[in-house]
């Protein structure tokens, strides 16, 4: 896989609502008794849509992202509404990827051909272990077969669908997860994105960590379960693309692709994150998290920011750095040098190399290697320094 030298536009959306809570979730999600006026966050999300496309001007979305939160809560008709909103305000490219995420219960889905009809091509799956002991101990609400009867609706819905799984869970063995992974690759057609599970500030997990009450791997054990990942993966046809995402060649979400990539995209809806290119300047956003507030701002001012700053070209190249190394194709260092105005330190590309965290490719493209990524953090610490 090589970086498109062409542009590339997302639209991500985030609808924050989920059923509960997760222990170790510390996204921008939250959890209401009383009904949600889906209707009045659909004509938000379009205000907001609207105004930012007043702003940016005209765009062709390559890819739009309904994440969450638990998106799969929406009606399809809340989903097609906030679809048509994308496509009256830029230009949608035909081939566009746009996936939702959903959870894995046999109510979210029965409304899977729903979102197909309203435009959704691809679908994300948050199964997160295959066996019912830990789907439990990580709070979810489906059973391990409920979350394969999903996985096969949205493989008889859609053309192309992944789903995650969460690993180093406490007491999982090496054994244990290449058991269960090599079962996930037998029902995965082309994605799955693969996290090791960790202990996040202000989620009940940390708690329990904190008191001794949940214990988690130690290095050398959580290095066994990650070279097995990739190990795994890599043998049965899904390598990775990204230091947690593993695909089929072809199969590689695009969308997260613009994210790694240092490309452009909007972040509409509460607690969404947007980097846009206005003139020659990009511009780091983010909007209000609270979901009310966040409707109240909307309606208001046609926008729910509270972030809204120009990155310095430092900031850029920092940014590139940072999220390019994740991905196995690597970066461009000249794209580094014109984003900072000055190149990469090549004594510092010489150690590393020398240490094996990094490679340089015949065509120049710098690439962090299967034993530097789990030094990822220390290995862009070095070359940005």
């Amino acid at each position: 896989m090589r970086a498109s030298s062409d542009p590339a536009f997302g639209v991500y959306v985030h609808w924050p609502f989920c059923l509960s809570k997760c222990p170790y979730c510390d996204f921008n999600s939250h959890v209401r008794h009383a009904a949600i006026d889906e209707e009045r966050f659909a004509r938000a999300f379009a205000r907001e849509i609207a105004t930012t496309a007043e702003r940016i001007g005209p765009r062709q979305v390559s890819s739009i992202f309904l994440g969450g939160g638990t998106p799969s809560l929406m009606q399809p008709s809340t989903v097609a509404a906030i679809l048509d909103a994308i496509a009256r305000h830029w230009q949608v490219a035909p081939d566009a990827e746009v996936t939702l995420e959903a959870n894995p219960t046999s109510v979210e889905a029965t409304r899977f051909r729903g979102y197909r009809a309203a435009g959704v091509n691809r679908v994300s799956l948050g199964v997160q272990a295959l066996d019912d002991a830990s789907l439990k101990a990580l709070g979810r609400l489906h059973s391990a077969e409920e979350a394969l009867n999903a996985v096969a609706i949205a493989k008889s819905a859609f053309d192309r669908y992944s789903f995650d799984l969460i690993y180093a869970r406490p007491g999982q063995t090496a054994a244990m997860w290449e058991a269960e992974l090599r079962y996930a690759i037998g029902e995965a057609a082309e994605h799955l994105s693969l996290y090791q599970l960790t202990i996040e500030p202000d989620t009940p997990f940390y708690s329990l960590h904190k008191a001794g009450k949940l214990p988690t791997p130690d290095e050398t054990e959580a290095r066994a379960l990650y070279d097995v990942t990739q190990s795994v993966c890599a043998e049965l046809g899904l390598p990775a693309y990204e230091i947690s995402n593993h695909a089929r060649p072809g199969a590689e979400c695009r969308h997260n692709l613009i994210y790694w990539r240092g490309q452009e995209y909007a972040g509409i809806g509460p607690g969404a994150h947007g980097r846009l290119d206005i003139g020659a300047a990009r511009y780091a956003t983010a909007t209000e998290k609270r979901p009310e507030s966040w409707l109240m701002r909307v309606e208001a001012t046609g926008h729910g920011l509270i972030a809204d700053e120009r990155l310095t070209s430092e900031e850029r190249a920092d940014e590139f750095l940072l999220m390019g190394l994740r991905l196995a194709e690597g970066i461009d260092p000249q794209r580094y040098q014109l984003l900072s105005g000055r190149p990469l330190d090549p004594s510092r590309i010489a150690l590393l190399r020398e240490e094996g965290a990094i490679a340089v490719d015949a065509d120049g493209r710098l690439r962090v290697t299967q034993e530097g990524f789990p030094v990822l953090d220390a290995v862009v610490a070095d070359l940005a320094a």
